[in-house]
């Protein structure tokens, strides 16, 4: 029998962008009891909410992925929210799971908890050597408290609740919102709107130096569910595609497959972010046999097509 068959999953977050592809993932897998409300439901920040869902789901497996979260924009504009929504969340959800003594619980931290200056390749032992990049800052520290949670609850109560660290994620059902958008939405939403009205110019925030790591979304869905199936123990696991690229690059890369042949202008008066992000993915190969499978122009190419046919 399937790992997954008969097993009562609860989902926070399944109707967001990594959710939905969570929820297909588990449903390949043979998972039929799968639980996802969403907020209007149950207020996460509220501890009351957060009992109640779980009392009323009672799962074997909940997967905490329901954030606040969006691009740099959106981090500068609200910090506070960011930091407040997702700390609360965190710790709700935790500590309704360990009075109802639900088995496994899988976190979903964020690649914004690593310090700003952490060694490339980032290695899950340096995730306290700094203090994070300060635009995203807020929302990262706040996702580094789960693993400061899990890791607590796991020595006094025996929680059994693992974390794991995504790196930036893409692909079809992501945010494409100009204002609280990622930079591959946010490129190709401007690309393409460019080249649909003939601009002759795109203008991309920053100087186009700073380095990014990308997964497609279903590729960490697959990796959550591995991680559900076969890991247990407290370390942090990075979850990412191994590989770096300037947002330079990716802006020539993501402005050839749109078809776009305008200009491209640097605004240097917006910040960067992190000068450099790439992980060091080999814990989650070694631990539960995780690699991204998808070719980074092939889930470019998905994505722009998913919007196209999603947007027109």
């Amino acid at each position: 029998m399937s790992f997954w068959t008969d097993r009562r999953v609860l989902v926070t977050g399944g109707n967001g962008f990594l959710g939905r592809h969570l929820l297909a993932e588990l449903r390949r897998a043979g998972c039929a009891r799968i639980d996802a409300p969403r907020s209007a439901e149950f207020d996460l920040t509220r501890p009351d909410d957060a009992a109640r869902m779980i009392g009323a789901a009672k799962p074997e497996i909940i997967f905490h992925l329901a954030a606040v979260c969006g691009g740099i924009g959106a981090n500068r504009a609200e910090p506070g929210r960011f930091f407040y929504a997702n700390a609360m969340m965190g710790l709700h959800l935790l500590e309704a799971a360990c009075r109802a003594a639900v088995p496994k619980t899988v976190l979903v931290g964020s690649i914004c908890a690593y310090p700003k200056f952490a060694p490339v390749p980032f290695r899950e032992e340096s995730l306290w050597d700094g203090y994070p990049e300060e635009t995203n800052a807020p929302y990262g520290l706040a996702k580094k408290m789960l693993l400061v949670q899990a890791q607590a609850y796991r020595a006094q109560y025996g929680t059994n609740a693992i974390y794991l660290l995504p790196v930036n994620l893409y692909g079809p059902h992501d945010n494409f919102d100009p204002e609280t958008s990622h930079v591959i939405p946010a490129m190709v939403l401007k690309f393409e709107t460019a080249r649909r009205e003939n601009r002759p110019s795109v203008r991309l925030w920053g100087t186009g130096s700073a380095s990014r790591e990308f997964l497609y979304a279903p590729d960490c869905a697959e990796a959550l569910r591995l991680a559900a199936e076969r890991y247990d123990g407290p370390a942090p696991v990075n979850i990412g595609a191994g590989f770096e690229i300037t947002i330079r690059d990716l802006a020539e890369k993501v402005r050839r497959l749109v078809g776009y042949t305008g200009e491209i202008q640097w605004d240097a008066s917006k910040p960067d972010g992190q000068p450099r992000r790439m992980l060091d993915t080999s814990r989650a190969r070694e631990l539960f046999g995780f690699e991204a499978r998808t070719p980074f122009e092939e889930g470019l190419a998905r994505t722009i097509a998913w919007y196209r046919e999603a947007y027109s």
